[in-house]
């Protein structure tokens, strides 16, 4: 006898779309069912009219027989009341009780997974603000009740379709093996038309049905221990973000599927966030609806960027930006766990672990790497053989083509550039206003929190304004500045510290760059944050892998009379190079000012444009970040 296909029960509570669509087969199957056993019945109903039409055709033939009369009419009368109890009767039964049951709990589970699905809508408008706390535990104990109804339902329904697969084989075979017994009855007076092999082959087919019932009662009772063992699971299945406090977070995950809200702007003003099935495959993020037989490409994860962002109030919202820098789709995950979980997937499939031989440990390296980086004793990794051009973009040409011979490059280790255990600072040192204070002395503080127009007077008789956006990400006192490698080493820890620490918010910022100062600027209020004089920056360079990464070394003088160096970490919207391309060129019209002649030179070395002003680089101006143009930077006046 062939498998039966089931329904797994394990799987009722995930309510993936690969079970709905499992389950689709199952409720096709039943439909399907309903139709032949309708049609069936109708068949054996005029099969026992026939025969009844039968019984009164020959009573009154048997009329004209005389001693036929009683035993055609008994023959012919027995024969009916089999079928009517053998044939037709089973079939009723199982269309009355099995299909029915069946219909109605499909019913039932429609209605609990609606009322679901508005509670989990429910819960994901919650805010984040701490009064409403309360209205967040009645929200949480409504989702906990849904889930387990949905979760009850789907129980019974799943139970009932797998039933129905055994139950559909004896429903089947019943009405036509009693049929088939009527009629060897009816024909037992000529036995001689009938021979052993028919007796056996019946005898074989009832021992198939009773076996049948058998694995039917087994079955049935399987079932039932496996719902109750699932029913008695601990509250926390049902209740979304149980472990908010100390969630087990999986941070070597290659892999991620489950249910993410997606937002989707309807208009100008407003958005709209709809629950689908998300899951990683390869380096795609994919989405699959309820009811849909695969999923669908959403982004290329590949040399992507995620990060937590603040979304319409809502809590554990990410956003997926572009290798470009353009911002992408942002997902709302239903627990911190989830969240984390995502990112920390996301994050590893965008440096493509997935493409090497064994991506799981790969990415678990990877992490014991950047819980290296924050420990007191570091392991120096060595960077690229060659050095980067960063800071030579420009020397190179004013050295008159000097050729200088090649040597071998001695990499310090990580100890002699920065101190083990030195902190790591994740935002501007000042804020805004108290920056605006030590420059202004005891002035009047202004309460809009703007900059005066003659706080920063060399910013309009500057030869070179170019302006970038950027992104702090963090800066760490270092020992020296006498080679990049410094810049390379801060960024490895500043950035290994954020994946340990799950830091992945960052602040936008504009980073002007003039002939005289580094101005770190807010983009929505014009404030400065942060002024380094270019003659106090001493070292810059790109990172070599990722180009988006930028960093200088500003030496500053201390109260003690002595003087300290940091390094400041950045992630710009476009090449790093660009950055110290402007930097360099910054520098030189400060050592080039003293003489007109060579000043006058400089200038005569960068190409205008048709409406007079200076371009810096040979690429497009940078425009990644969808500012207006005064904002964008890519050339200077002079």
């Amino acid at each position: 006898m062939p498998a039966v296909d089931k329904l797994l029960l394990e799987e009722a509570l995930q309510d993936s779309p690969q079970t709905r669509s499992l389950l689709s087969v199952f409720e096709e199957d039943a439909g399907t069912l309903t139709d032949y056993t309708n049609q069936l019945l109708q068949a054996m109903q005029r099969v026992y009219g026939a025969q009844n039409e039968m019984c009164l055709a020959t009573q009154q033939l048997s009329k004209q027989l005389l001693a036929y009369e009683k035993q055609l009419n008994v023959l012919h009368t027995e024969l009916a009341k089999q079928l009517a109890d053998t044939m037709v009767l089973p079939i009723i039964q199982f269309r009355e009780k099995d299909l029915t049951e069946v219909s109605t709990l499909k019913d039932l589970f429609g209605l609990a997974s609606n009322e679901h699905d508005l509670s989990m809508a429910k819960y994901s408008r919650l805010s984040k603000k701490k009064e409403n706390e309360k209205v967040k535990t009645e929200v949480v104990k409504e989702v906990a009740a849904a889930r387990r109804k949905q979760h009850l339902s789907s129980l019974q329904y799943y139970c009932a379709l797998n039933a129905l697969q055994y139950r559909k084989r004896v429903a089947m075979m019943e009405p036509l093996l009693g049929f088939a017994h009527g009629q060897i009855n009816f024909f037992k007076k000529g036995a001689e038309m009938f021979s052993q092999s028919m007796d056996s082959f019946l005898t074989s087919v009832a021992d198939m049905v009773q076996s049948i019932q058998v694995e039917l009662e087994a079955e049935a009772e399987k079932m039932r221990v496996s719902q109750q063992e699932l029913l008695s699971l601990d509250d926390s299945v049902y209740t979304p973000d149980f472990d908010v406090a100390t969630p087990q977070i999986n941070r070597n995950l290659i892999q991620k599927a489950g249910y993410l809200n997606l937002r989707n702007k309807t208009s100008l003003v407003t958005t709209t966030w709809e629950r689908l099935y998300f899951f990683t495959q390869g380096g795609n993020l994919m989405c699959q609806p309820r009811g849909a037989v695969a999923g669908g490409l959403i982004q290329d994860l590949d040399n992507c960027s995620v990060m937590a962002v603040d979304c319409e109030d809502r809590r554990y919202c990410f956003q997926i930006t572009t290798p470009n820098g353009k911002a992408g789709i942002i997902l709302q995950a239903e627990s911190r766990k989830e969240n984390e979980e995502w990112i920390c997937a996301i994050n590893n499939i965008s440096r493509q672990i997935y493409l090497t031989d064994n991506p799981e440990a790969v990415a678990i390296k990877l992490n014991q790497t950047a819980l290296q980086a924050v420990t007191p004793i570091t392991s120096f990794a060595k960077k690229q053989e060659s050095p980067c051009p960063s800071q030579n973009l420009k020397n190179s040409e004013m050295e008159n083509d000097k050729i200088v011979p090649e040597a071998a490059v001695i990499i310090p280790k990580a100890e002699q550039l920065i101190a083990p255990g030195t902190p790591i600072q994740f935002d501007i040192v000042l804020p805004a206003t108290e920056f605006l204070d030590q420059n202004r002395g005891s002035r009047r503080i202004n309460p809009f929190g703007e900059t005066e127009d003659e706080t920063f007077p060399e910013a309009e008789d500057s030869l070179l304004q170019q302006m970038f956006v950027v992104r702090f990400l963090g800066s760490m006192a270092v020992k020296t500045d006498n080679t990049p490698e410094v810049i390379y080493e801060a960024m490895r820890q500043v950035l290994a510290a954020r994946a340990i620490h799950n830091i992945f918010r960052t602040t936008e910022s504009h980073l002007m760059v003039t002939s005289q100062t580094l101005r770190l600027i807010d983009p929505q209020t014009q404030v400065t944050r942060a002024n380094f004089e270019l003659t106090s920056v001493t070292q810059f360079a790109a990172h070599q892998e990722n180009k988006r990464l930028v960093g200088f070394v500003v030496r500053m003088p201390e109260s003690t009379g002595g003087e300290s160096l940091s390094t400041y970490v950045f992630e710009s919207n476009s090449e790093g190079e660009k950055i110290c391309y402007a930097i360099n060129l910054g520098k030189e019209i400060i050592e080039v000012q003293k003489d007109p002649e060579a000043l006058a030179q400089l200038m005569l070395s960068i190409p205008l444009t048709n409406d007079g002003k200076y371009v810096l680089l040979n690429d497009q101006p940078d425009d990644s970040d969808g500012s207006s143009s005064e904002n964008r930077g890519a050339e200077s006046e002079a």
